[in-house]
Parts: C-alpha cells; structure tokens; sequence
C-alpha cells in the first residue's frame, strides 16, 4: 500500500491488485459510515482509491500501512439484471480466442456473476468482473470512431456496458436498451462500485 499526497487534500493510494483495490475502498467506505474517517470522496479504480477532501491527508498516509484491511464482503443487494441480446460485431472474433463456438459465447457471459469494479470512462460506465482469466480478450488494434450506445464490451479481464455512443476499442458482443446514466434518476447511475451484475438473454427493452 503505497500513499501518495496529491494536492492539499488529498492522498491517491496504491496497492499491488484489482482484489486489494476493491478491499481497500470498501473498508475506507465502512471507516466513513461508522464517522471514523472524514473524507468527502472515495474513488476506486484498477489498483488505486482516490480520496479526497481530507482534513489531515499526511497523518492519514502515515496511518493506513499498519491497518489490517479484509476482504470486502459479499454485497447483500439486490442483482442488477441486464438483459442483452447478443449481436455484436466482434462475437466470432471473441469465440475465436475463447476457442468456442459462436453460441456459446452468450452461454459463457450470461452464466458469470459479475462484480462492478470501479467506474470511469464516461458517466454510468462500470468496470465489470466475474469472467475466468482464460476469458482475456485484447482490445481491439484499431478502435472505433463510434461505438453506440448500449453496446456490450469485453477488455482485458473486463466487460462494460456503453452508457452513450462514444469512440471506443473494446470487443463488442451484444447490445442492451438498460440505461445505464439517467440525470433525472436517483442515483443517476445504475452501476456503483460493489454492486453484482447479471447479464440475461431476451427481450432487449
């Protein structure tokens, strides 16, 4: 675990694995709803926690080496379904490095409970775990000028849904009508850091 003060508030933690970053934001999170830690943001990310708006950032770098830190628990909510029919350009591109047939890609992504990681990109965009490592796809060499909205996409270890059409390079398999960044809602956005994800075939709405 590596502190490093960014700024006069803020300290941007480093740490060795996506595990240890999911361990370390959730138990920053329950420090602050107990009123232990005061701190007005706390962003994970791939192996980083942001926070920010500390009163003393330097004592608290000082501190977190020595905090015994567990794994972050299951979390008890509700699944988020997200019903995807699976359609995307890049689907026999993506059987062919997984070493399986076309229809079973569907199968394969349907059947993983998934986590959200962390969230970034764009507004709604969550960073979705869950798929065996033997299931890394690269990106794609030359990305796209425009990937539409509510496409579903795998890089690397991760699959992530577009909230809004965008450039992007990751390899699309499937497409969902879910919105996934609604201003008017409450939160705005459907994906959070912790929260399970279940990718359903069906009925695109």
């Amino acid at each position: 675990m590596r502190p490093l003060e960014v700024g006069e508030r803020a300290l941007l933690v480093e740490v060795d694995s996506g595990a240890e970053a999911q361990a370390l934001h959730a138990e920053l999170v329950r420090r602050r709803d107990a009123g232990t830690l005061r701190v007005r943001e706390i962003v994970p990310a791939a192996r980083t926690v942001l926070l920010d708006g500390l009163d003393d950032p330097r004592g608290l770098a000082a501190q977190l080496p020595t905090w015994a830190v567990p794994p972050p628990r299951a979390n008890t909510t509700d699944t988020v379904e997200i019903p995807v029919r699976y359609d995307g350009p890049d689907l026999a591109e993506v059987a062919a490095r997984w070493g399986v047939s076309v229809d079973e890609v569907p199968a394969i992504h349907s059947g993983t409970a998934f986590r959200v990681d962390f969230c970034g990109f764009a507004p709604g965009f969550g960073y979705l775990t869950g798929l065996p490592d033997r299931y890394d796809v690269p990106r794609r060499a030359t990305p796209r000028t425009t990937v539409p909205a509510g496409s579903v996409a795998l890089a690397g270890p991760y699959t992530g849904v577009y909230p809004r059409a965008s450039p992007g390079g990751w390899q699309l398999i499937g497409t969902t009508g879910v919105t996934l960044w609604d201003p008017g809602r409450v939160p705005a956005a459907l994906l959070s850091p912790g929260v399970r994800v279940r990718f359903v075939t069906g009925e695109v709405r």
